[in-house]
């Protein structure tokens, strides 16, 4: 006989859409965060330009910053009148210095292009006699040369692009200087409860180290350039005003900067003669041994230390990825990160040490 149709109900079995089995679950887990990683960092190389924007006027929040709390030491006025004051000696003194080098060394840029361009070729030329490289237009390999030092983002790939980012980076800087605890609370206010206290603490201690270090790169910038120009005019260098403008300005790059300075220092003095540019390389090393040997060492003892290799690999690393805003940034931004790991490891230091008393305590 035939047996009669069952009764019993369908049974609904998890199809592939469902994920139960725990394995499943930390598996997915897993690629979640390791797509989340690798788009973060597509965002970052993709929104380089603005993120280095945003950078820039941090840093410059933090010069504005500084001076602020200086002049706060002495004037017991309000916070929008000091920085208007410090904005006002600011721009007045950059505007002094480009009217000093717009009336008394314009015509110079000109001629320290020639000249290098000159000494440049004259090197190659030297070399390919030497049997170190093939001869071929010198041109070529300059190009080369130039453009392995990285990609330069959209905004400053033009004088617009180049003014654009300026101004954004200075409105940013000075928005952020006015009220810098309205932006402190509102990126805490994104945070848990319990990480606000760690990154109001992690915050101060940033931002008192980069203003130590800003600071010491001013005191650098200041000193290389004024030594370099009254050394240089001494010895008879010709462009010494310019080179001593241009060493000040590349002081603010470690590393690479007196690099630059030197290279160019060295090739003006030897374009007007031997003894000139023998005096150029020991007025080079002279202020760069002043420099790193007794400025710096005693500024760093006041802000964060950081080593030379460390600082150029970082400088090369950021050069590469993008472009010469990345070599600027890249000391604020290496400083910032060890100022960061440091307090976290000596929290977790002190977290540690509070929970081996408690577990040592009697009863």
């Amino acid at each position: 006989m035939a047996q009669p149709p069952t009764t019993e109900p369908h049974v609904e079995r998890p199809g592939p859409a469902e994920f139960r089995d725990p394995v499943v679950r930390r598996e997915m887990a897993k690629a979640a965060v390791w797509l989340g990683m690798a788009l973060l960092i597509v965002g970052i190389v993709v929104l380089a330009q603005p993120l280095l924007l945003i950078v820039g006027g941090a840093i410059f929040a933090v010069f504005l910053d500084g001076g602020v709390r200086l002049l706060g030491r002495y004037l017991p006025v309000a916070r929008g009148w000091r920085l208007l004051l410090v904005l006002m000696l600011g721009f007045g003194f950059l505007g002094w210095v480009f009217w000093f080098a717009g009336t008394t060394i314009a015509a110079q840029f000109e001629d320290l292009r020639q000249v290098v361009t000159a000494q440049f070729h004259r090197l190659l030329e030297f070399a390919s006699s030497l049997g170190l490289m093939p001869r071929g237009e010198p041109s070529n390999l300059g190009s080369q040369f130039l453009g392995s030092v990285g990609r330069l983002t959209s905004a400053v790939g033009s004088v617009l692009g180049a003014v654009t980012s300026v101004i954004a980076m200075l409105v940013i800087g000075i928005f952020l200087a006015a009220e810098p605890r309205i932006y402190d609370r509102g990126i805490a206010w994104m945070l848990p409860l319990r990480h606000r206290a760690g990154f109001y603490r992690i915050a101060a201690h940033v931002g008192f180290t980069l203003r130590r270090l800003l600071f010491g790169r001013l005191v650098g910038m200041l000193f290389e350039g004024v030594f370099t120009w009254l050394m240089l005019t001494l010895g008879g260098v010709p462009m010494a005003a310019l080179l001593g403008l241009v060493t000040g300005v590349l002081a603010f790059i470690p590393n690479i900067g007196a690099i630059t300075s030197g290279v160019l220092m060295v090739a003006v003095g030897f374009s007007a003669g031997p003894h000139q540019g023998l005096y150029a390389i020991f007025v080079y090393f002279l202020v760069q041994n002043i420099d790193g040997y007794v400025v710096l060492p005693y500024i760093a003892r006041k802000t964060v230390d950081l080593a030379p290799a460390i600082v150029l690999a970082m400088q090369l690393l950021m050069g590469a990825l993008f472009g010469i805003l990345g070599v600027l940034f890249a000391d604020p931004i290496l400083a910032t990160i060890k100022v960061v790991l440091v307090d976290l490891s000596r929290k977790h230091a002190e977290e540690k040490a509070e929970a081996e008393k408690v577990v040592a305590a009697p009863g």
